[in-house]
């Protein structure tokens, strides 16, 4: 199962942390991915001085923003579940 953590962090959930969750929540039931998709929330992933959310898979780290949640899934999560 691949784990995709979010922070909810004060800076990041100012920052649409909440959005950036559930965009990935609503995208693993529109690919049926329940069985190897979970998103976990996490504390401080490091990325707090940018304006985005912080958001890791494995040991990579990413920033992004609400607007960016659904093509970051498409582009980073599903080839790691059709591998």
């Amino acid at each position: 199962m691949i784990s995709v953590s979010v922070c909810i962090g004060t800076a990041c959930h100012l920052n649409g942390a909440n959005n950036v969750a559930m965009s990935f929540q609503h995208l693993i039931e529109e690919y049926k991915l329940h069985d190897k998709v979970s998103v976990v929330a996490s504390f401080c992933e490091g990325t707090c001085s940018r304006n985005d959310v912080s958001v890791k898979i494995g040991e990579e780290k990413y920033a992004i923003n609400a607007a960016e949640a659904r093509s970051f899934f498409k582009e980073k999560v599903l080839p790691l579940v059709t591998e």
